[in-house]
């Protein structure tokens, strides 16, 4: 049963949700939800990722896990928050490795390096642990999240984020799984390459120090949200790097230490 509490009428949710989910269609920015409803909670954008959620599965979508973000504590602190965003990944939003992304269909495209999980367990809160995760993972695998924010001018605050699905949009998974015994992902090295160029880099424990911690805090927030992580969950940890700009042209390859690399081009 969800633990969230909303200050948002029946209306004001589909609202927003409809909102949310033309700008995402439509690939049209809009404005910060806070503008017009500046007393909006996290609890509040919650409530209208899940009514966008609903309204997707309506739609056909399959949901196949979740991705955690503002992992970063650099950023945890620039936002002034304690706890990342989550929010949930569809089977639609899944591209083939080394595929083409069409730029035309999102607003502020941006890649980051990311380590996914693959659950062979049932994951829950209020108290899931880092070491939880890692016995309830079949294995890990390098990932690319295309992120876009759908707000004006890429000006945004959490509240809208969390609305916004967490900025989801597109993402790839692609290199070697491994099974996360066999890894010290806190070390994990990765490159963020743009068209040749090495753009971004960093390790693993730029993720609340491992990606797996992440991934707890991620179902601990699920359990506010009234759910868990079933098994054969796919969740995208968080960026390792920052999130680099991509224009159509551009081809983008995330290299990791022990997992291979995966691949993504965009075009019009």
């Amino acid at each position: 049963m969800s633990k969230l509490e909303t200050t948002f009428t029946r209306d004001d949710i589909v609202r927003l949700c409809e909102r949310v989910e033309g700008a995402q269609k439509e690939a049209r920015p809009i404005y910060k939800l806070t503008e017009e409803y500046p007393e909006m909670t996290m609890d509040d954008g919650y409530v209208v990722q899940n009514e966008l959620r609903k309204r997707f599965i309506e739609q056909g979508h399959k949901l196949v896990g979740w991705k955690a973000g503002l992992t970063s504590k650099a950023k945890m602190k620039q936002m002034g928050v304690d706890v990342p965003s989550i929010g949930f990944l569809t089977d639609k939003m899944a591209v083939p490795e080394g595929a083409k992304v069409s730029v035309s269909e999102l607003v502020h495209p941006r890649v980051e390096c990311e380590i996914a999980f693959m659950t062979n367990q049932d994951l829950e809160g209020p108290n899931c642990t880092a070491k939880q995760v890692l016995a309830a993972t079949d294995y890990v695998l390098p990932a690319i999240e295309i992120i876009d924010s759908r707000f004006q001018k890429f000006s945004f605050d959490l509240q809208s984020v969390i609305a916004d699905n967490g900025s989801s949009a597109r993402f790839v998974g692609g290199g070697r799984p491994r099974y996360a015994d066999e890894l010290i992902l806190r070390t994990i090295g990765s490159v963020l390459e743009k068209n040749g160029e090495i753009v971004e880099m960093g390790a693993g424990a730029a993720v609340m120090d491992h990606p797996a911690e992440a991934v707890a805090m991620l179902v601990n927030i699920l359990h506010k949200l009234g759910e868990t992580l079933p098994a054969g969950s796919f969740v995208m940890s968080g960026g390792i790097t920052a999130a680099v700009a991509v224009e159509p042209g551009d081809s983008v390859i995330a290299r990791f230490q022990h997992l291979g690399s995966v691949s993504v081009s965009f075009v019009e």
